[in-house]
């Protein structure tokens, strides 16, 4: 307990504020992620062959955005896109630095998240809407987006778990957060508790946020009903 106790007395507070920063990084670059790629991804599954409104060039458009950006490293466009980092935020470094990157990487796999989800809903029901005469807005919304909400809800906390990694992953090259925890305070002090308590952290964080939108998801899910 002592030594517990003592860890916590000389590292707690950067523990706590390196979580705090890291969360704020995830949640901040998320919800942007979705604002970004939930009308690309919605778009493509939409203009597909055999959608609701096919276009093939825009679909093609959209496809080779949502491959060419999930293509890319995220390390190598952390460090590939600083200026246009320093030109929307006013620096590369710390949280701020950090946002631009992690939206920039997160949203064309929220797109394709987004038209996997919109794929699995029963073509039957998009059918029945048409018959009904609704337009290809209100299917979209009231049909689709509905429908597919519980594997929605699943694909943010897999976003979030993604970005949870790149933010760590970010801290390295002076984004803030737990991975410069680790980084500076623990591999390059060599101080193994520093690294324990920052991954069993992430650990937690990870497990608590994927559990709960498990949990959402099988709430919401009307087909379990």
């Amino acid at each position: 307990m002592e030594l517990f106790g003592g860890f916590f007395e000389q590292y707690g507070q950067l523990l706590a504020q390196a979580t705090w920063d890291t969360l704020i990084m995830v949640v901040v670059s998320c919800v942007f992620a979705y604002v970004i790629g939930l009308p690309i991804g919605v778009g493509f599954a939409v203009t597909a062959p055999g959608g609701l409104h096919p276009i093939r060039w825009l679909n093609m458009v959209l496809g080779w955005v949502i491959n060419i950006g999930r293509s890319i490293p995220f390390i190598i466009l952390l460090v590939a896109i600083i200026p246009f980092t320093r030109l929307m935020m006013g620096t590369a470094l710390g949280v701020q630095g950090a946002i631009v990157p992690l939206v920039v990487s997160a949203a064309p796999f929220v797109a394709r998240i987004v038209e996997q989800s919109l794929a699995e809903v029963d073509p039957s029901l998009v059918e029945a809407a048409e018959s009904f005469g609704s337009s290809n807005w209100q299917i979209v919304y009231k049909v689709m987006l509905k429908e597919s909400l519980p594997s929605l809800v699943r694909g943010v906390a897999i976003t979030f778990v993604n970005l949870f990694g790149y933010a760590a992953m970010a801290g390295t090259v002076g984004a803030g957060g737990l991975g410069d925890l680790a980084i500076r305070y623990g591999y390059q002090r060599w101080n193994e508790e520093v690294m324990i308590a920052a991954v069993v952290v992430c650990v937690i964080v990870v497990q608590v946020f994927q559990s709960s939108g498990d949990l959402i998801a099988r709430k919401i899910d009307r087909r379990r009903a």
